[in-house]
């Protein structure tokens, strides 16, 4: 009998271990599943507030980080609430934070914009233009103004057939001095952003900026108006192609060491 008795303590004391093993493993699937949630949470966050997210590979296992530019380039004031933004505030810090990151492979920008502050426009651009990873930029819709710099900022720039880039020169709001040295101040800015441009592509100075100056092309503006094709004929944008191809060019790149 006592044989029996024992027998079935050990049997008893065995399920009792199963048990807790099984309610360990119980709480380490739940703090996954919770982690997991947190992660997702914070994504849907980075979208909804910033427009950016991280894209993951797992057969190449490359890090890609997504960065809209939509809306209107927000500078130094604030704009109205209804207008859709981005905030060159908002964008620095990433940019500095995607160079400084061992876990980010890459930069993928897709971009939408209507232009804006000049001064945070090249900003912005510069900051693209200076990362040591690889980059891409995509434009969708448009990329007008100030837009233009932040298009070719990228290693390699693509358009798709419908978007279009709106050249002009620059406008100024508020009180305007009329006199020489105003004139002299918007030509340095004008030759700021034509530098940029003309650095990051492959069009000319002279051809940029008789596009910035035209009197034909638009019927309420000075300037050109140029729809997918044109941009990458004139040497402004690289490629023609949409989102495949641009996370193609990027996956290659990355592959190939950044070149």
């Amino acid at each position: 009998m006592s044989g029996i008795m024992n027998n079935n303590d050990n049997d008893n004391e065995q399920n009792k271990e199963n048990m807790q093993n099984g309610d360990n493993k119980s709480n380490e699937e739940q703090e996954n599943e919770k982690l997991e949630k947190q992660n997702e949470e914070l994504k849907d966050k980075k979208i909804s507030e910033f427009g950016q997210t991280l894209l993951e590979d797992n057969d190449k296992d490359h890090k890609i980080h997504l960065l809209s530019i939509i809306g209107e380039i927000e500078g130094h004031e604030c704009l109205p609430q209804h207008n859709k933004t981005t905030k060159y505030e908002h964008v620095l810090p990433q940019l500095a934070a995607i160079e400084d990151s061992k876990d980010i492979d890459g930069l993928l920008i897709l971009i939408n914009t209507v232009g804006g502050d000049v001064e945070a426009g090249l900003a912005i651009a510069e900051m693209i233009a200076s990362l040591s990873k690889p980059t891409v930029s995509l434009v969708l819709g448009g990329s007008h103004s100030i837009g233009v710099p932040l298009a070719v900022s990228a290693n390699y720039s693509f358009i798709v057939p419908s978007a279009t880039m709106i050249i002009h020169p620059v406008r100024m709001n508020g009180t305007v001095i009329g006199v020489t040295q105003t004139f002299e101040y918007f030509e340095k800015i004008q030759d700021r952003i034509i530098s940029f441009v003309v650095d990051h592509s492959k069009i000319s100075y002279d051809n940029f900026r008789n596009m910035m100056l035209d009197t034909n092309k638009l019927a309420k503006d000075v300037g050109t108006i140029l729809v997918g094709k044109e941009t990458v004929e004139n040497g402004i944008i690289d490629f023609m192609g949409g989102i495949k191809e641009a996370l193609a060019k990027i996956n290659e790149m990355i592959e190939g060491g950044g070149n």
